[in-house]
């Protein structure tokens, strides 16, 4: 199967990709790039308050600066 990116950079899954990872509009696609290669598969949101309530239980080492900066925006 082949998919031919658009200028703003979307592509359109081919339905039986879609089927076989049960997406639908709306739903999220989490990428692993290796190389040239890109694996993908259906993502469940993050539930942001729910991570929120319980940080304080978390690792320190899991609230570094590094870790505000690459995801205070999700």
């Amino acid at each position: 199967m082949v998919s031919k990116i658009t200028s703003k950079g979307q592509v359109t899954l081919p339905k039986k990709v879609r089927d076989k990872l049960d997406v639908r509009a709306g739903d999220y696609l989490a990428y692993e790039v290796t190389g040239n290669t890109v694996r993908m598969r259906k993502a469940q949101p993050l539930d942001l308050p729910w991570l929120r309530a319980i940080s304080h239980t978390l690792a320190p080492e899991w609230d570094s600066p590094h870790d505000h900066e690459n995801f205070d925006d999700l």
